[in-house]
């Protein structure tokens, strides 16, 4: 098994040893990349599959071909870090991963982990496998299913209608309608689809054991196809509330984000993440914990607002990253990027972009705001403390402002609420008293 892992944007070459890739196996591993749900139009969106080697994009997580892997790490760093190892990378992708699928793990789970030898794909299934394990051992949830049968004897209610229709000559069976508790239900199904899953993507030998253990243990529950899977019809109660987690793990490994894909000769897995998403949705599940109880409301991917409007109908919809609202009005949008900010020494636009602060003057005049916010990850090669820059929106004085800043995604979430607190308090200062 050739297994080679890169960071975000970064390109390994083609060649023999430890540090290129076969081009052989570079071949089938962008084939599967480019079936992903993010390669876009041209394909590439994922790995850009050049004459010299690949080159990763701002996808992250595993791209599996017959005999190779390519593990794309995110690079996330803190105040002052100038080099992080892949094993602090994969912890600080599970980390967000956990915070914006609502996954509880805890550092007990966390030190078990394989962390140097395994990939972000098998420290999840590891994960996923231990709880679901520990769940399973406490025994399956169940629920009373309705039937209806023809039977020798009645049991439940009689099927009067189907009597006297199916069964008007034979009226040996009875059209019966009773209720039955049983494991077969939606819950379980969905449990089912996702070890059967794992079971075809796991490469460490211990997750390929216990995958084999839960196997066995969903033998009798009926195996329906991902699609085909009845999300709506699973009913979380005080008796399985315990599901729920597990419930959100296995949306995360039988989503879009996880695919199996097969086209000729070329089979293979991939569980990628779009870094631009999924700090989007980290910095939302933070904002709305920082600003708990203090009366402003976060709204996520919300606005719709239209640009420009031609005989009464809107043009150009747009759609924030986040609005921040006390009653009716809007008192701060928050657009987050995941980019590199660049030193002020190198640039004194610190590499933001010029298309990016129109957007964000575009969403002050739409959304009649005076306060919008540029937010980007802090990283090694910035101040030691993350930048916070206000800038008046027009001409000097202005009342409309924009601000240029950076968080610290490393580290435990509470910390990073913190400072979400400390940086929204210079614009929303009721949040300080919250």
């Amino acid at each position: 098994m050739i297994r080679r892992t890169l960071r975000e944007w970064q390109r390994i070459g083609y060649g023999d040893d430890d540090r290129t890739i076969p081009p052989a196996e570079a071949d089938r591993i962008a084939a599967v990349a480019a079936r992903s749900s993010f390669a876009g139009r041209g394909g590439e969106g994922v790995l850009e599959h050049g004459r010299k080697g690949l080159r990763a994009r701002g996808v992250v997580g595993v791209i599996a071909a017959p005999d190779c892997q390519l593990e794309i790490l995110p690079k996330i760093e803190g105040l002052g870090e100038y080099e992080t190892t892949d094993e602090a990378l994969r912890r600080r992708l599970i980390h967000m991963l956990a915070v914006v699928h609502d996954l509880r793990i805890d550092a007990g789970s966390l030190a078990q982990l394989g962390w140097q030898k395994d990939t972000i794909l098998e420290l999840l299934i590891r994960l996923f496998c231990a709880r679901l394990m520990e769940a399973v051992r406490m025994g399956l949830p169940r629920r009373y299913v309705e039937h209806a049968d023809d039977l020798p004897a009645l049991r439940g209610r009689l099927d009067v209608t189907r009597q006297f229709s199916r069964h008007a000559v034979a009226p040996q069976k009875l059209a019966c309608r009773y209720d039955d508790l049983s494991s077969d239900i939606a819950l379980n199904q969905v449990m089912r689809a996702a070890v059967t899953r794992l079971q075809r993507v796991a490469q460490a030998p211990d997750n390929q054991r216990i995958l084999r253990e839960l196997g066995f243990a969903y033998a009798d529950v009926t195996e329906v196809p991902v699609p085909a899977l009845r999300w709506d019809h699973i009913i979380l109660d005080r008796t399985n509330q315990r599901w729920r987690e597990l419930l959100s793990f296995a949306r995360l490994l039988l989503g879009d984000r996880h695919q199996q894909t097969s086209a000729g000769a070329t089979d293979g897995h991939a569980l990628l993440f779009e870094m631009n998403a999924l700090f989007e949705q980290y910095v939302a599940r933070l904002v709305t914990r920082a600003l708990a109880g203090s009366g402003y409301r976060v709204a996520a991917q919300g606005g719709h607002r239209d640009c420009l409007f031609e005989a009464g109908t809107g043009r150009f919809r747009t759609k924030p990253d986040l609005i921040i609202r006390q009653g009716d009005r809007t008192v701060l949008v928050i657009d987050t990027k995941w980019k590199r900010m660049a030193p002020r020494i190198d640039d004194p636009k610190q590499g933001v972009s010029q298309a990016d602060v129109y957007q964000l003057m575009a969403y002050s005049q739409l959304y009649r705001c005076p306060e919008v916010m540029l937010l980007y990850p802090h990283h090694g090669d910035l101040p030691p403390e993350p930048i916070s820059t206000r800038y008046a929106i027009g001409s000097d004085g202005a009342e409309e402002t924009l601000q240029v800043a950076t968080l610290d995604v490393t580290g435990p979430a509470h910390a990073h609420i913190e400072a979400l607190k400390r940086l929204l308090a210079r614009t929303l200062p009721a949040a300080v008293a919250a």
